[in-house]
């Protein structure tokens, strides 16, 4: 709460008094949850909305890849704070990849908004995490055993949306031409998430064969 407060009073974002209730929720979440690794988790979540705000501002490219860097340390931290100083949990598991969806949605809609990205793009972002999350969220309903754990295609989605979303911050922050860094997303991104799907698609077939399906994380 400290660090957003801050945060608002030193950037001034538009509707400063309505953004406080972002940062009020996601404290009142953070008190429920258990375990340090959960709360660097829940950090991306408070950066959404500083991502948000300085990808739809024109001179807020130089705080958009300072955020999208700092949100790419928690993810690395968070994971490694769980397997050496916490047991792994299904909580854990699945608060990762709902996190990183609106992180890097946030991120992507703001720079469509913006004009820096095509709106298709946002919309493959937003898919990425919205359907394992769906599925996920599905499977558990239907009481379906279901392993909540990082995937290799998942984590190499999920780095290279975070290098390629921050790496037009960057460039743009700099005053330097991101067209490049654009056409590069355009291909990587929509491929990796489909490599992320196939993933998703193989391991809920082996569900379909008595093992527990394990969804990206």
């Amino acid at each position: 709460m400290a660090l957003g407060a801050a945060w608002l009073g030193s950037a001034f974002p538009p509707n400063a008094t309505r953004l406080v209730w972002w940062f009020i929720g996601l404290a009142v979440v953070q008190s429920c949850l258990p375990g340090i690794a959960n709360q660097l988790t829940m950090a991306r979540a408070h950066l959404a909305l500083p991502a948000l705000v300085y990808a739809l501002s024109p001179d807020g490219f130089g705080g958009l890849a300072a955020t999208v860097a700092i949100a790419g340390a928690t993810d690395l931290l968070d994971g490694r704070i769980a397997r050496r100083f916490e047991k792994p949990t299904q909580l854990g598991g699945g608060l990762d990849p709902v996190v990183d969806g609106v992180f890097f949605g946030a991120t992507a809609f703001g720079l469509a908004a913006g004009g820096a990205y095509p709106w298709w793009l946002f919309g493959v972002v937003a898919a990425r995490y919205g359907l394992p999350a769906l599925v996920g969220g599905v499977l558990l309903l239907l009481r379906r055993p279901v392993q909540l754990r990082h995937t290799f295609f998942g984590q190499v989605s999920t780095a290279l949306i975070g290098v390629l979303l921050g790496g037009v911050a960057l460039w743009r922050g700099l005053g330097l031409e991101s067209g490049r860094i654009v056409t590069a997303a355009e291909v990587v991104i929509p491929a990796a998430t489909a490599l992320t799907f196939a993933n998703l698609l193989w391991v809920a077939r082996r569900g379909d064969r008595g093992d527990s399906p394990r969804l990206d994380g």
